[in-house]
């Protein structure tokens, strides 16, 4: 079965649809690229996508060992490159409250950050920048 159906509306806009839920995101190309940039490029969802399986997969990890990080957040930016037109750098800023977490235990949530499957998919020429704070 299929994951999402997406159209194009015109003017270098789509709308994808998440089959399962009904669920929808619409993609503008961004404004260097001669779009509108009202809505996140399919670049930006690349990079958002990273941030949000991180932040998953911690969150699955975290809730094994009976803790709690909700209000986590992530920032996440791409960097473009040229010739060819690419994600050349993704950078992540995870800020994940501290919930008496020993260094052990903050090193198991790094490792299991690193190790999201949206990390494991990109190219590894894609520069991902990882960040994570326990504040």
């Amino acid at each position: 079965m299929a994951t999402s159906k997406i159209t194009y509306l015109g003017e270098l806009r789509t709308e994808a649809t998440h089959l399962q839920s009904g669920n929808t995101i619409i993609t503008d190309a961004p404004t260097d690229n001669h779009g509108k940039g009202e809505a996140f490029s399919p670049t930006d969802l690349v990079a958002t996508a990273l941030g949000s399986c991180m932040l998953t997969v911690v969150g699955i990890k975290v809730a094994a060992m009976e803790k709690n990080i909700s209000g986590a957040t992530v920032e996440s930016t791409k960097v473009m490159y040229s010739e060819p037109r690419r994600i050349g750098e993704i950078h992540i800023k995870l800020q994940i409250p501290d919930d008496n977490f020993s260094e052990k235990e903050k090193q198991i949530i790094r490792n299991t950050a690193h190790a999201c499957p949206v990390a494991k998919s990109l190219h590894p020429e894609l520069k991902q920048v990882v960040e994570i704070d326990f504040v």
